[in-house]
């Protein structure tokens, strides 16, 4: 499979589904799935007081090389102008071999807070001494990670105040991680108070994950970007991002534009990713996940680091048949993989950014879309949008009632012209 598609933007939505479905081989069930609306009865499974559904648009990323494997990638969004940069960023990294990326193993934290123990030292000690009966206990919660010689790994001790906190790692493979760690907890926090005198207050997971960081790096040659100067201001941005807040939160919301919408589009918990990636950012102060620098060619090299903790197994991905569908059309075999992946899309997404921003600016590519979504807001269809949008542009004025007037006009006496 080739994800290098030709002008796919340009083809009608049946076509894109076309190519789609033969590039990843779909059945005929996928394409329904593909075109319907969710059953609202497959919704009530997931949350309470179900009544509707809020339709948020899903599109295909295309261009992605990583790791020397082609990637259609389905993004969840509503903001203009994102799938189209991230593709774009991916094709510039293209020519360059594409990215390469590496995930760690899908570690996680779960939490217990202890509190009135009555000898922190000596409960601390009698903690690490039933060590390996605390990590037995806590896997019997889990065949399947046991059967995998995964599941609880380790466990650090913590003493914040008044408090003792237990952090217990765990493996969680290919889950995001969430149900199986609080219940691992849940499990052992009657032992823990045994062996320590002390009460369980808290048991949960922790969504900061810093065993559990993936790395991407690509290299965008400088002449599809613009020649020096555009490498040089990119460069400048980066450091910027490094050095004021104000910069970097949007520099890395950047980031999440591209990785929240994959997330999304799969049902994974894209507010625990958010939470993982700024907490992650602010460690020694708030900074950008992102750097960027030229090479000895005056080419400009991207890299991310950042921590991914999404999962492939359980929970929505797998009881929403369109997040299935999103994951069969990924075509990735593991979490690690769709970490790779994440943080590919995510420097790809920020790449786009940051050279829109360095060059023309943010708003020439994404005002064209948001002028369309006014036209239509004021009544332009499928016969008279583009044209409507086009002359906002031109005349550089976009909104409600510039489309309205324009409408008029269109509708009017010149027949269709302006």
């Amino acid at each position: 499979m080739n994800s290098d598609i030709h002008d796919f933007h340009k083809m009608t939505l049946n076509e894109r589904r076309d190519t789609v479905r033969k590039l990843r081989s779909l059945s005929d069930e996928d394409m329904e799935i593909m075109k319907n609306n969710t059953d609202i009865k497959d919704l009530e499974n997931m949350i309470e007081n179900v009544i509707s559904t809020m339709e948020i648009p899903v599109g295909i990323a295309t261009n992605f090389k990583i790791n020397n494997k082609d990637y259609l990638i389905p993004m969840c969004i509503e903001e203009p102008s994102v799938v189209a940069a991230c593709s774009h960023g991916a094709k510039i990294a293209r020519v360059s071999g594409g990215f390469k990326a590496y995930s760690m193993e899908s570690l996680m934290r779960g939490e217990l807070q202890l509190y009135d123990v009555p000898d922190r030292d000596s409960a601390i000690i009698s903690i690490f001494q039933n060590k390996q009966k605390i990590l037995d206990m806590a896997n019997t919660r889990s065949k399947t990670l046991s059967s995998m010689k995964a599941g609880a790994m380790d466990i650090e001790i913590s003493a914040i105040k008044d408090y003792i906190v237990l952090y217990l790692i765990i493996n969680v493979k290919d889950a995001m991680g969430a149900n199986v760690i609080n219940t691992m907890l849940e499990f052992i926090a009657p032992f823990i108070e045994d062996i320590t005198g002390g009460k369980i207050n808290l048991r949960i997971m922790s969504n900061l994950t810093t065993e559990r960081i993936s790395y991407a790096h690509a290299k965008f040659k400088k002449e599809l970007i613009g020649g020096e100067k555009i490498v040089n201001r990119i460069i400048m941005a980066s450091n910027l991002a490094k050095q004021d807040i104000y910069r970097a939160t949007t520099h890395n919301k950047g980031i999440m534009n591209g990785i929240d919408a994959v997330i999304l589009a799969t049902l994974n918990d894209f507010r625990a990713e958010e939470a993982n990636a700024h907490a992650y950012a602010s460690i020694n102060n708030y900074h950008s996940l992102t750097d960027y620098y030229s090479d000895e060619n005056g080419d400009l090299i991207g890299s991310i680091k950042i921590p991914i903790s999404t999962g492939i197994v359980g929970g929505a991905t797998r009881t929403s048949k369109k997040a299935s569908l999103s994951l069969k059309i990924l075509n990735i075999s593991s979490s690690q993989e769709m970490a790779d992946v994440l943080a590919c899309v995510g420097l790809a997404q920020n790449f786009a950014a940051m050279r829109a921003l360095s060059n023309e600016g943010i708003q020439k590519g994404h005002m064209k879309l948001h002028a369309r979504n006014i036209a239509i807001s004021a009544g332009a269809t499928d016969k008279n949008v583009n044209a409507i949008v086009e002359k906002m542009m031109e005349k550089n004025t976009i909104n409600y009632s510039a489309a309205k007037e324009l409408l008029v006009k269109y509708n009017g006496d010149n027949n269709g012209k302006f």
